[in-house]
């Protein structure tokens, strides 16, 4: 397993400003959103600061400083503040609604083949992730959640990199051991479940 093709992360990632900054290959930018999410969860989960009135207060403080720089500058024949267009592309919008289609797309057809294929295992596993998302959410609030994703962002991806192959050789193991489990509930337990025929489906 050592010796097997090895797997370009940043390529996975697209290559781009994201993959630098997950990878921490633009290692000032890691830093400004690992700063930036470890203040803004000790402002609102520590301080107690409530989040809404952090955002007025925030673009209450842009707006009176635009306003009065825009007027110094118009008494003192400076340049206005360089503002970019403030407007989104239609073609950013056409991504964002391809990207949920596809995402909605998805749901839907697992709904389908629970409810209507009737996919056992595929329920099963539903119920599971369902559970264990429910279960941690009992554990932590929605911002804690965000930041520990913002950390296992910035830490599992380079670690992943770094240490690929001794990660893929305990997946692959791991790997052996789900599939000789799923064997033994198939046979015993999965493959004794009626299915639905044609007919049966046709008629329903």
């Amino acid at each position: 397993m050592g010796d097997s093709k090895h797997i370009s992360v940043h390529r996975l990632l697209g290559e781009g400003l994201i993959a630098d900054v997950v990878l921490w290959k633009n290692w000032r930018g890691a830093v400004a959103v690992l700063v930036s999410a470890t203040a803004l969860w000790y402002l609102f989960e520590r301080a107690g600061y409530n989040f809404l009135s952090f955002v007025a207060n925030v673009v209450l403080l842009l707006v009176v400083i635009l306003f009065f720089w825009a007027k110094a500058a118009n008494l003192l024949n400076r340049p206005l503040p360089p503002l970019p267009d403030l407007e989104i592309s239609e073609e950013t919008i056409a991504r964002v609604a391809d990207a949920l289609q596809i995402w909605m797309n998805r749901a839907l057809s697992v709904a389908h083949d629970i409810a209507i294929e009737r996919n056992l295992l595929l329920c099963l596993q539903v119920v599971g992730v369902l559970w264990v998302i429910s279960y941690i959410g009992s554990l932590f609030n929605f911002l804690t959640l965000i930041y520990f994703g913002v950390l296992l962002c910035l830490s599992l991806p380079v670690l992943y990199d770094k240490y690929q192959d001794r990660v893929d050789d305990r997946l692959c193991v791991i790997h052996g051991i789900i599939q000789t489990q799923y064997t033994k509930v198939h046979s015993t337990v999965l493959s004794k479940i009626p299915k639905l025929s044609n007919k049966e489906k046709k008629v329903q």
